[in-house]
């Protein structure tokens, strides 16, 4: 049976963050993500996991001046040494949080003319994070993302973030495999996830097209969790949806999922 985590950055949106860990393990969650822990510090957030018993699943290194739009810095040319600053700071906060998964967002890319020279640059910083990472035991996940939710990113299909895994060439370096991103952009989920699966480092969920909870829309989750177990994925399945309600209520799903097994 997959191992669910909640995502604060999006469940609980009621409750102010750092009340947000205990409401997710009074639904039953033994693990939690988020988008970002740079507002607060590290010993702060632990406290709150140790309060609640909860794993540190992951977070994402620091994406530049997200509230001006950035999405991530690490294909950004003449961004190097912020980035590499940023991802050293996501190290220190892993080490204190405990958690051996930290995602890299991509970036926007300005105009497709200018793919290869974020390319390059791309491959440059993921070999100083793997590196970096691979000295604390720590993996570093790419996200495909899909242009609806965020036009001009970088990084969209799940071929071409295992092809950049491939060129990087560490083997802590692994792909984070949303099925809500994968469905909007691709579609054949299941197909991609038995193809790619030694690649894959994390997986998230959501309900298609609306990112609602995963029983509502077109993927049929049941099935997917299902695969998740023949294959054999043994890490966290982020659970990175807005709910339509009330987060606990619409954790019915979850339930009814832990009841058949």
């Amino acid at each position: 049976m997959p191992r669910f985590a909640a995502n604060l950055s999006m469940l609980y949106p009621q409750h102010d963050f750092l009340d947000r860990f205990a409401a997710a393990k009074a639904d039953g969650f033994d693990a939690v993500e988020y988008l970002f822990p740079y507002d607060y510090s590290a010993a702060e957030l632990k406290q709150r996991l140790s309060d609640n018993g909860l794993v540190q699943a992951l977070f994402n290194a620091p994406p530049g001046d997200w509230a001006a739009g950035e999405r991530g810095i690490a294909t950004l040319p003449g961004r190097e040494a912020e980035f590499r600053i940023g991802f050293d700071r996501a190290l220190e906060y892993a080490q204190v949080l405990g958690n051996d998964r930290v995602h890299v967002m991509a970036g926007l890319l300005p105009s497709e003319s200018l793919r290869p020279r974020h390319h390059a640059v791309y491959l440059e910083n993921l070999a100083y994070a793997s590196a970096a990472a691979a000295r604390v035991g720590v993996t570093v996940l790419l996200e495909p993302i899909n242009t609806r939710d965020m036009p001009g990113f970088f990084l969209n299909r799940q071929d071409q973030a295992q092809a950049i895994c491939r060129e990087v060439g560490a083997s802590n370096l692994k792909v984070q495999f949303d099925c809500y991103h994968c469905q909007i952009v691709e579609g054949d989920v299941a197909t991609k996830l038995r193809r790619d699966f030694n690649g894959i480092g994390h997986i998230q969920i959501a309900g298609v097209p609306d990112r609602h909870e995963p029983d509502l829309g077109e993927l049929n989750y049941g099935y997917l969790f299902d695969l998740m177990d023949q294959l054999g994925y043994t890490g966290w399945v982020g659970c990175e949806y807005r709910p339509k309600a009330d987060t606990s209520a619409g954790l019915q799903w979850l339930r009814d999922w832990k009841a058949t097994r």
